[in-house]
């Protein structure tokens, strides 16, 4: 830094601070005004479209309750024998009967505005009772041969829409909803047709402006427009229509320019009909509000940046008289050598040396602190004697007590590294100072949860204080049990009078800490040497056979009561090892984990999803804790042996349902519920047995059987397709084609030209 004029310097940078970051603001504000008013204007287009589109859904929707409603009467039951429209017109009771089914479509018209007309026809009749013309016949009425098209591939028991013009010229939305078994055995087929511009006014009820709107058909047809002549036609014609059509999404909006004005286009497909909503909109009188709203915070932002440069100088002067003071005062105490420097630039050497000097000073104590304590504490324990051991220890004997964290695993989980470091300090400086004067105490951390503290008294203070020192590591275990909410095991060593051998008594407090295993965890425990540490073998091969019959078998009870009596076994045995308990739950889990890979191959995912589960047994502290695992281990088991067994029974019911009733038309919802399943899952559990869907399947026995009746049997081709379970010889050739390749006439002619 050059000798530049400290308070330029201030001035410049108190400067950048106000005005970089004003001119960023600005820049950033202004460019998300514009986009967050696109994005609202986009999410107001779109929830308008999806009002538009509920509302139209619903009208329709009651249009086709209320058709069903009709069909579910015995209105048409009456009629069901007139095959004719001279068996109408033979006596006035017949006429009344059929006036009173023209009656009831009037109703039916009343019940929804913007209906034209409706009519229904009689399967097989010559004659149509309508709104329009009242009793007809066909001849006299307009063509109704697109009935069969629109309902062919019709699914379940509701009607289709079909739009459509009428030979009249009015467009319409025709609601075709044949009768069903479920309500009537009359058949026949209701078509309601509402109005286009009844459609349109729905759709159009919550745009304004210059707003278009178009409903679309799945196939991109034309149901709905603004523009009359292009009803019934391609949409794809209209600009970026393609482009909507294409998007996987089921509903969204996005801007593009149209005749050179930039447009908001939304979409909306329904789940319900799959037809297509879709309206667009110009930006450019929406936007500008929030043009004028940028321009005027860029002149605001101006203003602020002059004033800041005028409030900038005056702090800059203000801000620099007491640094130039100071600087001075130490110019003239301390030489530190720097010429052609401003103020700043001299302060910032002067505090670097200083910063230097502190921080030498200090890495001095800290490393004498820990040459005279910890390292002390960590050499002694690993059996060395280190230098001047009388100044941190001054007495002779030495005891060494292991304080280790119970459920330690569950505890790391619990606690983040900062926490547990925490922890590790606060309970140091408790654990130092809790102790009876006169007994010197010294904490260290060990490893995996244990803390290690070396007592070092002289041998008649230790003796008589005994009882104060059990008092003491009481205290410890409730201290550590409130600050870590986990109890604490602690183990405490023999007396030993020389330093050398204080390891092996690290290593004797470490042994007792195992006996947590027996006599369970937040124990204060001694160190015995009359104790016999030595292994012993305990024989649980019976039980593991009986646990491995009660698992084949789906016994929990009986799993448990074997866990019961090995932990009782255990518990019996006097001065058991720790390595004892282990190999007995280790040479369990090893037969079962064998076991299972060989009879229960489905299990073996679930055992893999556990981790290393010799590693989880290790880790624990108690019997307790291992029983608990293994018996949710077992039970996680039996479980999963249980699910394989009952998707197979499920699986087998519904193939047998589909066999028996592929004839019928079969709702599967329905059918679902009867086995007592879901639908997702009896579609899982079908594609799994067959690799087909259900529809598919369900065909395929069809197609099977048509197959036996062609070859074998008299029928005509009608009569078989009837026989399978077809409506209408145009599916049966359909699905025929699809699954062998040729139509049926075909088929039969191949397969008697081969015999």
């Amino acid at each position: 830094m050059k000798k530049t004029p400290m308070i330029l310097q201030l001035a410049l940078i108190l400067f950048c601070i106000m005005a970089i970051p004003t001119a960023i603001l600005t820049w950033y504000s202004g460019s998300q005004i514009i986009q967050n008013s696109e994005a609202a204007i986009g999410e107001s287009t779109l929830a308008g479209l999806n009002g538009s589109r509920r509302l139209n859904e619903n009208a329709l929707a009651n249009l086709a309750q209320d058709t069903s409603r009709l069909a579910a009467t015995n209105i048409f039951d009456r009629i069901r024998s007139f095959g004719t429209y001279d068996e109408i017109n033979a006596n006035y009771n017949n006429v009344s009967l059929a006036l009173s089914v023209t009656k009831e479509l009037l109703n039916l018209n009343r019940r929804v505005d913007g209906v034209y007309s409706s009519f229904f026809y009689l399967n097989d009749s010559d004659y149509v009772f309508s709104t329009d013309s009242s009793i007809t016949t066909l001849a006299r009425y307009e063509p109704i041969g697109w009935i069969a098209e629109a309902l062919e591939g019709r699914r379940g028991i509701s009607g289709v829409w079909v739009p459509r013009k009428l030979a009249s010229g009015e467009n319409v939305v025709s609601y075709v909803y044949p009768l069903n078994r479920l309500s009537t055995t009359t058949r026949g087929v209701i078509v309601v047709n509402m109005k286009e511009s009844q459609i349109g006014k729905y759709l159009h009820a919550t745009e304004g402006g210059d707003s278009n709107y178009l409903l679309l058909d799945a196939a991109g047809t034309v149901i709905s427009f603004n523009d009359r002549s292009m009803l019934l036609a391609d949409s794809r014609k209209l600009p970026f229509l393609q482009e909507i059509l294409s998007q996987e999404a089921s509903e969204g909006y996005t801007f593009r320019k149209l005749d050179g004005k930039r447009t908001v286009y939304a979409w909306s497909r329904s789940s319900v009909s799959g037809w297509w909503n879709v309206s667009w909109s110009s930006m450019d009188e929406l936007m500008t509000k929030s043009r004028e709203m940028q321009g005027n915070i860029i002149l605001l932002t101006g203003a602020i940046i002059v004033l800041g440069t005028l409030l900038a100088i005056f702090l800059a002067t203000w801000l620099s008289r007491p640094l130039r003071q100071l600087v001075q005062a130490i110019r003239s105490k301390i030489d530190l050598g720097v010429v052609n420097k401003n103020e700043l630039a001299f302060l910032n050497l002067a505090f670097k040396r200083m910063q230097e000097e502190e921080e030498s000073l200090f890495q001095l104590l800290q490393e004498r602190e820990q040459d005279t304590r910890s390292l002390a504490v960590h050499r002694l324990l690993r059996g060395e004697i280190p230098p001047r051991i009388t100044e941190v220890f001054p007495h002779a004997c030495y005891r060494v007590v292991v304080v280790s964290i119970d459920q330690y695993r569950r505890y790391v989980g619990h606690t983040n590294v900062e926490t547990r470091s925490y922890h590790r300090y606060l309970l140091s400086a408790k654990y130092e100072n809790v102790f009876p004067g006169g007994l010197v105490a010294r904490c260290v951390y060990h490893n995996e949860g244990c803390t290690v503290i070396v007592l070092n008294f002289a041998p008649v203070e230790g003796e008589a204080d005994g009882g104060l020192i059990h008092q003491a590591l009481e205290e410890i275990r409730d201290q550590s049990l409130e600050l870590l909410e986990h109890s604490v095991t602690i183990g405490v060593s023999e007396r030993t009078d020389a330093p050398e051998r204080v390891a092996l008594r690290l290593f004797e407090a470490m042994e007792v800490i195992k006996r947590r295993m027996i006599k369970g965890a937040g124990s204060i425990m001694y160190w015995h040497d009359e104790e016999d540490h030595g292994r012993k073998y305990l024989d649980s091969e019976s039980s593991e056979r009986r646990i491995l019959n009660f698992l084949d078998a789906g016994d929990l009870a009986g799993i448990f009561k074997e866990l019961q009596s090995i932990r009782s076994q255990i518990s019996s045995e006097e001065h058991i090892s720790y390595d004892n308990i282990m190999f007995i739950y280790y040479q369990l889990m090893g037969a079962t984990i064998k076991h299972l890979r060989e009879n229960h191959l489905g299990t073996g995912r679930m055992i893999m999803g556990r981790g290393n589960v010799y590693s989880i047994l290790a880790a624990m502290d108690t019997l307790d804790e291992l029983e608990e695992y293994l018996y949710d281990f077992y039970c996680e088991i039996v479980q999963s042996l249980d699910r394989s067994t009952h998707e197979s029974n499920y699986a087998q019911r519904i193939m047998e349902y589909l066999k028996q009733n592929y004839r019928e038309e079969i709702v599967f919802e329905d059918m679902a519920k009867q086995i007592g399943i879901s639908y997702s899952y009896m579609r899982k559990l079908v594609y799994e047995q067959t690799g087909s869907s259900m529809i598919d399947f369900v065909n395929q026995l069809r197609i099977e059987q048509a197959k036996e009746l062609l070859l074998d049997s008299g029928l005509t081709i009608k009569q078989i397709a009837a026989e399978v379970g077809y409506a209408n010889v145009q599916s049966f050739n359909r699905f025929f084609r699809k699954y062998e390749g040729m139509p049926p006439s075909g088929y039969k002619s191949a397969k008697s030209k081969s015999s």
